[in-house]
């Protein structure tokens, strides 16, 4: 165990030896001439020595404290230039922590807009679906689905959680080749579907009043735990997946997906949210990255506004 005196008076004896003035040292520490006193007494007291010989408008150290203000102001610099280094490592550097869906579908498509707008700020994208702790260091902020529901953290609501039966254009076709006309929200349920026993498809059901006798899909589709990976197995041939359109509107511009009922979208009372600590809110990366991503969430819905209406086309 180390038995090491006051950080508070070695820094105050520092100070004022470095002066040579209590004056100033106060001034410099921001403590009142009184304290600073108080302070290297009590290192005196520690030491059983003088530190100071007190002259009029002067404090002149003793043989003692002349010995002891090199090292303890050498310690000091180094103290400093640690935490200096951290910080400056800590500014250089934003890690975010999102879902695996949220990273692959939208974030990682359009993170280089960011880098580039500040060149000087290296940005770390950690992908993980488990809540991680924003304050022990791990990551300065999240990107996170859910309702909001996080103690202690400032939110900014992205968009909401929407969704919709979507599918690869061939196997839209090939469905409407076999039924010999327009897929319609009835014909879903005896599709081939990802994810069937997903509860938000008997949502989708009753939002379109589309009558299911509740046994669940007439076929057994494949199950996938995250919806990066079912609207990859969509856009794959492998069946109809529940999408979110907001996240895949890339896929539906480049004909990837089609949204066969883009007018029949269901709210899963979710939404994603940029979440951080409210005492680093001004810390200045974090405040370039929220005015960016606020910036351009509004602007990409704008964009998938003007995709909904021909994509819907199939």
């Amino acid at each position: 165990m180390r038995k090491l005196p006051s950080l508070t008076a070695v820094r105050a004896f520092e100070a004022a030896g470095r002066n040579e003035n209590f004056t100033a040292a106060a001034a410099e520490l921001g403590m009142t001439q009184a304290a600073v006193s108080y302070q290297v007494k009590a290192l005196e007291q520690r030491l059983g020595a003088p530190l100071f010989v007190r002259e009029h408008g002067r404090a002149r150290l003793s043989a003692l404290g002349a010995r002891l203000l090199p090292s303890l102001s050498q310690a000091l610099d180094s103290i400093e230039a640690a935490f200096a280094s951290q910080q400056e490592d800590d500014e250089s550097q934003l890690t975010i922590t999102t879902t695996y869906t949220f990273a692959n579908t939208w974030l990682a498509w359009r993170l280089g807009g960011f880098q580039m707008k500040y060149p000087d700020l290296a940005v770390r994208l950690s992908t993980r679906n488990r809540l991680v702790d924003l304050r022990s260091g791990d990551a300065d902020l999240a990107i996170r689905g859910g309702r909001g529901e996080w103690e202690g953290l400032e939110k900014h609501q992205l968009f909401e959680s929407e969704f919709t039966p979507m599918a690869s254009p061939e196997c839209l076709a090939a469905e409407e080749q076999r039924l010999g006309r327009k897929l319609e929200p009835g014909d879903v349920p005896d599709l081939q579907l990802i994810n069937p026993d997903d509860e938000w498809w008997q949502q989708w059901f009753a939002d379109n009043k589309v009558v299911n006798d509740g046994t669940g899909p007439r076929r057994r589709g494949v199950r996938i735990d995250i919806q990066a990976n079912e609207g990859n197995a969509a856009m794959g041939g492998q069946g109809f997946a529940l999408l979110t359109p907001f996240l895949w509107k890339g896929d539906i511009a480049a004909g990837r997906l089609c949204v066969p009922f883009a007018d029949r979208v269901s709210r899963s009372g979710w939404a994603y949210w940029l979440v951080y600590p409210p005492e680093r809110r001004m810390v200045p990366k974090i405040k370039r990255f929220r005015e960016w991503l606020l910036a351009e969430i509004p602007a990409s819905a704008w964009q998938q506004a003007q995709l909904s209406g021909p994509a819907a086309s199939g």
